[in-house]
């Protein structure tokens, strides 16, 4: 825990997914493009915060960098469900009001971070999926573009090589690249933001945790803010985003206690997966049961660091 008298100014952090990455499994060169996506992310937050920006435009200028490198399963890059497409999810929640606004399901518009915002901010629900948060993009000019600029040759190969070797109804390999940002701005307040393609082969409409505000994505000024990657369905079951924020206010916890405790009940639920938490005071932390997470942070006080591997 930070000492009281040292709490850094401003703080974010950020993960691309956890899942299978071994330095075995990765190459030098996949290596040094996935800790150059995370730095330009980080990067992006961390200059709406050092200006004087809220937590709230840092976290959807983080995802958004991620949502476009096609490296990372959200956005451009994102995987295929099992009949070809690729459906995306996003939810933001800002700590101060818990304003949230998340979609699901969508298919045209380039950045789903920035249509969850204009859901948050101009819509009077929460949750839009679809056709109609397709429609509610187009009403309020947030970019559209042609599905085709989701789609990339790595995750065609990869839903063929799912469906060459009869894997099951998905991807339950540990391939996780869900996308996220979590920051605390100088006056005080907490943001969160999540987005994901999902998992490669989904079918039927299928929906993670990362829109489930919640489960995948929470802040609130009072805890700190939680961005989750990892097999949704358990996510969703421990209520995982919140679950841990609750501890932080309810029993004391710090962040990464709660952390650990709420990956723990996802693992005897049978998920793995990781969570990136900020505290109202700055304080970040950057949990997995997975061999890597994707991942970064970055504070006021000039700590910067990315990682991909469990000991980096």
């Amino acid at each position: 825990m930070t000492d009281a008298t040292s709490y850094p100014a401003w703080s974010i952090a950020i993960h691309g997914g956890a899942g299978s990455m071994t330095r075995d499994a990765m190459d030098l060169a996949a290596v040094a493009a996935h800790e150059a996506g995370l730095a330009a992310a980080l990067d992006a937050g961390r200059a709406v915060l050092a200006d004087g920006g809220s937590a709230l435009d840092a976290v959807t200028a983080a995802v958004a960098v991620l949502e476009d490198d096609p490296h990372f399963n959200a956005g451009r890059g994102a995987v295929f469900t099992y009949h070809g497409t690729n459906e995306l999810d996003a939810a933001i929640m800002t700590g101060e009001t818990r304003a949230a606004g998340a979609v699901a399901g969508i298919t045209h518009t380039k950045n789903p971070v920035r249509l969850a915002r204009t859901v948050m901010e101009a819509g009077p629900h929460v949750f839009l999926s679809g056709a109609g948060a397709e429609e509610f993009a187009r009403d309020h000019h947030v970019e559209q573009v042609d599905p085709d600029w989701f789609a990339t040759p790595e995750r065609w190969r990869q839903l063929e090589e799912l469906k060459a070797k009869a894997l099951g109804w998905f991807d339950a390999g540990m391939k996780y690249g869900t996308v996220g940002a979590v920051a605390r701005d100088a006056a005080g307040h907490v943001a969160a933001a999540t987005s994901t393609g999902g998992l490669t082969g989904k079918r039927w409409g299928r929906i993670g945790d990362s829109p489930l505000i919640g489960a995948g994505t929470y802040a609130d000024d009072r805890a700190g803010a939680v961005s989750c990657t990892g097999s949704g369905e358990q996510f969703i079951r421990a209520g995982a985003a919140h679950e841990i924020c609750a501890r932080m206010r309810l029993s004391g916890e710090t962040a990464d206690q709660a952390a650990r405790a709420v990956l723990a009940e996802i693992g005897a639920m049978g998920g793995v997966g990781g969570v990136i938490v900020v505290t109202p005071s700055g304080d970040t932390a950057l949990a997995f049961t997975t061999p890597g997470m994707f991942r970064g942070r970055a504070d006021s006080t000039g700590m910067r660091e990315v990682g991909i591997f469990g000991d980096d």
